[in-house]
């Protein structure tokens, strides 16, 4: 399982590395894909914050200068990395409370998989914003990054 979800975060880290380059050397980010990129790498700390019993530092939208994308993403992947590592997978139920306020309690798995499965949804809004404002995006589909 562990191994499982070290490859799935690699990915998931070389997929968002890809649009955050991209975006750098753009001269205007898309308005839609900026909020996307900003969104995907909040949520990410957002839950690796869940997970740790820390406090988030981002909220949900909250929008960050490009040129900040890079360490969040760094620091989200170091964070992720550790978790999966330090965590009994089997015995890993996660208590936290969401965005509204309400509690849950869910499987370190089920989290870990949200996580990959959030950032790949809002990657593919991301790559047709791009195309339709004239941006060709990378491909990023998983056997193309196994290649």
């Amino acid at each position: 399982m562990k191994a499982f979800f070290h490859q799935a975060f690699d990915y998931n880290y070389h997929s968002n590395k890809q649009l955050i380059t991209l975006c750098s050397g753009l001269k205007t980010i898309p308005e839609r894909s900026n909020a996307l990129l900003n969104h995907i790498l909040n949520a990410h700390h957002i839950w690796n914050s869940r997970i740790m019993e820390q406090s988030s530092e981002f909220g949900v939208w909250q929008v960050h200068e490009p040129q900040a994308w890079e360490e969040i993403h760094y620091d989200n992947q170091r964070n992720s990395f550790e978790i999966i590592t330090n965590t009994d997978f089997w015995e890993g139920r996660i208590k936290y409370e969401d965005s509204e306020g309400k509690h849950y309690t869910r499987s370190l798995q089920d989290i870990l998989f949200h996580i990959i499965n959030h950032s790949t949804h809002h990657r593919g809004q991301v790559l047709m914003d791009f195309r339709a404002n004239g941006i060709e995006p990378p491909t990023q589909d998983y056997i193309y990054y196994k290649r």
